[in-house]
């Protein structure tokens, strides 16, 4: 009797799923879904930019309120594979960010917050955590390291245009 007090009396957690990128993640009352990320060197232009201690890293996100009182979703961080863990940036920190979510996550029901979430980390393999509206239970979604870049255009072998030098005939 004594060990059915015992166990009756702890409530499990289950343990943390992991989800993929675009899957739709439903943690208490909140969906989150994360469609894209971009590292960045720096953020602003002139006298305003502003250079990261690491990178600046970005999670293009949505956060949508499925409880029917007005939420605030908890901050973001984001772990890489050996647990050392980032927390979002906010602030003047996240000033010129284009989209910025906000730091104060404020949801009315059925409403989303969409747009990006500002992090400073070194270039790694990530998982983002998302917490509910409690911030007492978590999941995570993986976030692989990818750098996109956009490639200028590369003339092909044997195109000639008005502008570029002819070939040289080769003397034979």
């Amino acid at each position: 009797m004594a060990c059915l007090l015992i166990s009756c009396g702890q409530e499990s957690q289950p343990p943390a799923r992991t989800y993929s990128m675009g899957e739709r993640v439903t943690v208490g009352h909140l969906v989150y879904v994360v469609y894209e990320t971009q590292w960045l060197t720096h953020l602003g232009t002139g006298a305003d930019t502003r250079v990261p201690q690491n990178r600046f890293f970005l999670v293009r996100l949505s956060a949508t309120n499925g409880s029917g009182q007005d939420v605030i979703i908890p901050n973001f961080t984001i772990e890489d594979d050996s647990g050392k863990s980032y927390p979002e940036l906010a602030g003047d920190q996240a000033q010129g960010v284009p989209q910025y979510i906000g730091y104060l996550h404020k949801v009315r029901p059925a409403e989303a917050a969409q747009g990006n979430a500002l992090f400073d980390a070194p270039p790694r393999h990530y998982k983002i955590k998302f917490y509910d509206e409690n911030a007492d239970r978590f999941s995570y979604v993986d976030i692989p390291l990818s750098f996109t870049s956009e490639s200028p255009d590369m003339p092909q072998v044997g195109d000639t245009k008005k502008n570029d030098p002819q070939p040289v005939p080769s003397r034979q």
